[in-house]
């Protein structure tokens, strides 16, 4: 109760000092003042309670049965309350209609359930958005970066990306769109790949890039991504995407002092172990590693 009076005249503006110190300690305090924020253009009218008497004992005393006096709140306890069931009602819409947002900043991944408790794995570098509401009928999420779906059987799903869209139904896939590639492949199930204006349709086992309007197969003999398991695998990839995954893994930059940076890779790197990933790439491009600092590195030619 006593706590219930304390907000009730926080909301009023009719704490004193030492209630208002007592108050903003409770635990409760940072989520009140979200939900005064949220609800400061909102006005209720004033309670006129001698109006209201006034057309009580109007009536016919023959029709009235005296009831109960029951004491009347002040007016701001009226106020108070009516506030604070909006304010519950407007925070229950906001986490239904304001778009969800999940990130996995560089040198981690997150991994989280969506609202048909479809799992998503987000790689290093990556941003998922979407929104909750009407989420079974509209099954549709965006996507910055590399992540695994693991999709619920349920409506259409679809992933947009910068590149391109990947439509399913129910099945297991991994989507990475960074800068112009644009790679998509399927682990379980049917999955098909809009890219400008083609179309692809991928099963088990099969996958698709496209780079620069170039489309190539993608041949998968493993039940998942490698990067789940920390290792970074490339298909045909310049040095310069190389160090780019590299530096979202590790959350380093490297800085690159070479003339050939046309030349493909197609291989693996560790993903928690950065001196020997650091020494696959020295060997493969003839390049001499320096640290200029604990998270930089300078890559030169020898």
């Amino acid at each position: 109760m006593k706590k219930n009076r304390l907000l009730a005249k926080w909301l009023n503006n009719d704490l004193s000092e030492d209630e208002l110190v007592e108050f903003q300690a409770s635990p409760d305090f940072e989520k009140y003042q979200k939900i005064k924020n949220y609800t400061a253009h909102l006005e209720v009218d004033d309670l006129d309670e001698n109006a209201m008497l006034s057309n009580i004992f109007k009536q016919e005393k023959s029709t009235i049965e005296i009831p109960k006096m029951i004491p009347l709140y002040k007016n701001w306890m009226f106020r108070a309350a009516a506030i604070f069931v909006l304010a519950l009602g407007i925070t229950v819409a906001l986490k239904n209609f304001v778009p969800q947002s999940q990130t996995a900043n560089f040198g981690e991944k997150t991994t989280f359930s969506l609202p048909d408790n479809s799992e998503v794995v987000l790689n290093s570098g990556s941003e998922i958005n979407y929104k909750k509401w009407n989420w079974d009928n509209n099954r549709r999420l965006d996507l910055k970066g590399e992540a695994y779906f693991k999709v619920a059987k349920g409506r259409r799903f679809e992933v947009q990306t910068s590149l391109g869209k990947v439509s399913v139904l129910g099945t297991q896939f991994n989507v990475k769109a960074r800068k112009n590639r644009f790679d998509v492949v399927c682990y379980e199930g049917r999955v098909k790949v809009n890219y400008a204006n083609t179309q692809v349709l991928l099963t088990h086992g099969q996958g698709v890039s496209f780079e620069n309007g170039k489309q190539a197969k993608l041949i998968i003999n493993v039940s998942k991504p490698e990067w789940i398991d920390n290792q970074i695998c490339f298909n045909k990839e310049n040095i310069r995407t190389i160090l780019d995954e590299v530096e979202r893994q590790y959350n380093i930059k490297i800085e690159l002092n070479a003339k050939d940076t046309v030349s493909l890779f197609t291989g693996k790197l560790p993903a928690k172990d950065l001196n020997v990933a650091l020494q696959i790439i020295s060997t493969t491009y003839h390049l001499e590693v320096k640290k200029a600092s604990k998270n930089k590195i300078i890559l030169d030619e020898k």
